[in-house]
């Protein structure tokens, strides 16, 4: 493909491509999302096209292969358009059918559509299914559009016309302007307000500033970054080029972590089919505007996803953070002005140029306007990634959206912002998804991760896990994260062993309060609240660990044992082929006993057996 020279070379491409994609030919779309790839839908999709090959059906029906469309859950997916039949948990063996039965003859396949468990109805349609009707897709819906390593695609579907009304209808003034009126805020876990960002930047003192991308996400259970990056990288580099015009900037990096390889081959390959393009480069769209991006691999560190750690590590340094009494918009890679926004900020920008900032600002709440792109897992019937207005209310994501609890239990807790955010209890779940009201709460939204816990959960042991994360993630360079987590832990430790005293719950606030309010970074500052908003919202349950010596969950091993109830129990010896220590017998009247000398309470036991007859104390 030619270079593309001007802005009207662009919109008559933009327009080709859409008619050529709206043809009326059958599109069979398969999600590509790394929730489907670990159920194979690599082998469906080729499997498909092997189809197409085979069945003379080349040019009639099209295959897509795209990024996550959210749904992790129910993979792999397929929707086959302009029917939108959704198909769910299809296996390669199943592609031939649907070639014969639905293409071909127009039948549907009922086993393959989805079945909502809660209501027990059966759909058709992908717009039918309940987990996306309470959803408000305005990035995700991207995803099912285009195939990540087409360009086309991404152009079919209207990209970069954003870039080229700024380039030819706007001032950096003007863009910033327009940004500041959505009331776009980072996603990326601090909220702060991104066009006041990007005019601190823009002022800044300094010819060469640098525009960087943030996808070194690394909390425990979140993939929403890495869901936008896999599946639709160019609405990120379009972002990260229309902020490169407002603040003056003509180098891009885009730091994703090393774990994350797909994520990695999809941003460069859309980094070079728009320098192809001329998309990035010099002159872009014939504008003189020079700007170009590279990839930067992160080294797998938690600390990196704060600004000057990441910047840093960037530099080829060790990737801690330092003060912040100069800001990064003023001296920040290589001590030049730097705006950092994460991926999810910078895809949003395109939408906002192209629908304008009363579009955005029209959904959410006063504070906090547009959407956010949740992942939603643990304990919940449906996982997956989630896109709702700000203000949707955290029991609709669970019940409507979720589907409830997993396996009939209750829901107990959700655990929102990574593992630095906070606990709430399910007393608290009608709050709305808002930056402000979840802080205020003891919380935060964070980059966006929603951890369900059910009544089978111990939020002791839930603070023991984050605060492990957390101790071991820490770089260490200032006390109060270096000692203060270590010794958070050490109290939940004792708390979890059966050694907890009572003095240790004033001990546990007062020294979360000191690490909140003296840490270096923000991963120090947020080190605490798992523990704290734990012992806020479940003090029952420390004060069973100190003072009863007891887990009501039946969690921690060192305050439970387990016994048989004799009067279920019908010595049918499955419990003692089980047990992997010998530590259950029979005794002189032919009962099973557990001798809690041996018992090591791995839990396998109960598990085996059938009649419910083992309990945990």
């Amino acid at each position: 493909m030619p270079r593309i020279s001007t802005v009207d070379d662009l919109k008559a491409l933009n327009d080709r491509l859409a008619a050529e994609r709206n043809d009326g030919t059958i599109l069979m779309t398969v999600c590509g999302g790394p929730g489907c790839q670990a159920s194979r839908c690599q082998d469906v999709a080729a499997e498909v096209r092997k189809g197409l090959d085979g069945n003379g059906l080349d040019g009639k029906v099209r295959l897509r292969v795209t990024g996550c469309h959210g749904f992790c859950e129910v993979g792999p997916i397929i929707v086959i358009d302009p029917s939108n039949t959704f198909y769910c948990r299809v296996k390669p063996s199943d592609v031939e059918e649907i070639f014969d039965q639905t293409l071909r003859k127009g039948e549907i396949i009922p086993r393959l559509l989805y079945t909502d468990p809660v209501r027990g109805e059966t759909v058709q349609t992908e717009a039918e299914v309940p987990f996306y009707r309470a959803q408000t897709p305005t990035l995700l819906s991207q995803n099912r559009l285009v195939d990540p390593l087409s360009i086309e695609d991404y152009l079919a579907i209207g990209g970069y016309r954003g870039l080229a009304k700024v380039l030819t209808e706007m001032t950096p003034e003007s863009v910033i302007g327009e940004i500041e009126a959505s009331g776009l805020r980072g996603r990326g876990g601090g909220g702060f307000p991104t066009a006041r960002k990007w005019a601190a930047c823009r002022a800044a003192r300094g010819e060469e500033k640098y525009v960087i991308c943030n996808a070194d996400e690394g909390d425990p259970g979140a993939f929403m970054d890495r869901g936008i990056l896999e599946g639709n990288p160019h609405a990120v580099l379009e972002g990260m080029i229309i902020g490169a015009f407002a603040i003056g900037s003509e180098t891009g990096y885009i730091y994703v972590r090393n774990e994350y390889p797909i994520a990695v081959e999809h941003s460069r390959e859309a980094i070079r089919q728009a320098r192809e393009y001329g998309l990035l480069g010099d002159d872009i769209l014939g504008s003189g505007m020079r700007f170009d991006i590279q990839v930067a691999r992160g080294g797998g560190a938690f600390v990196c996803g704060e600004s000057t750690a990441l910047m840093a590590s960037l530099e080829g340094k060790v990737g801690e953070p330092r003060p912040k009494d100069i800001h990064t918009v003023e001296q920040g890679l290589w001590n030049k002005p730097s705006t950092l926004n994460n991926v999810e900020t910078w895809a949003n920008v395109p939408s906002i140029i192209n629908k304008g900032s009363g579009w955005f600002a029209g959904m959410g709440t006063d504070g906090s306007k547009g959407t956010k792109i949740l992942a939603l897992t643990g304990q919940v019937k449906n996982t997956g990634l989630v896109e709702v207005a700000f203000g949707t209310s955290i029991r609709t994501i669970l019940d409507e959206i979720g589907g409830g609890g997993r396996n009939g239990k209750n829901i107990k807790a959700v655990q929102t912002g990574g593992p630095s955010g906070g606990c709430l209890p399910a007393s608290m779940f009608d709050l709305p998804v808002d930056f402000d009201v979840l802080w205020d709460a003891g919380s935060m939204i964070g980059s966006g991760g929603l951890v369900v816990m059910d009544e089978k959960t111990c939020m002791v042991d839930v603070a023991k896990y984050f605060l492990n994360f957390l101790q071991d993630e820490s770089c260490g360079k200032c006390v109060p994260c270096r000692v203060g987590v270590s010794r958070l832990l050490e109290i939940v430790d004792d708390i979890t062993e059966g050694r907890g005293r009572p003095e240790q719950v004033d001990l546990l606030l007062e020294l979360g309060d000191t690490v909140a309010q003296t840490a270096l970074c923000g991963l120090g500052k947020t080190a605490p609240n798992p523990a704290l908003s734990t012992l806020r919202y479940f003090p029952e349950e420390y004060e069973a660990h100190i003072r009863d010596h007891r887990c009501p969950a039946g969690v921690c091993t060192a305050l439970i044992h387990y016994s048989i109830r004799t009067e279920v129990c019908d010595a049918c010896g499955a419990c003692l082929k089980a047990c992997p220590y010998g530590a259950i017998h029979e005794d002189d009247e032919g009962f099973f006993a557990i001798d809690q000398q041996i018992c090591n309470k791995c839990g396998i036991c109960p598990t085996a057996c059938n009649h419910e007859a083992i309990v945990v104390q």
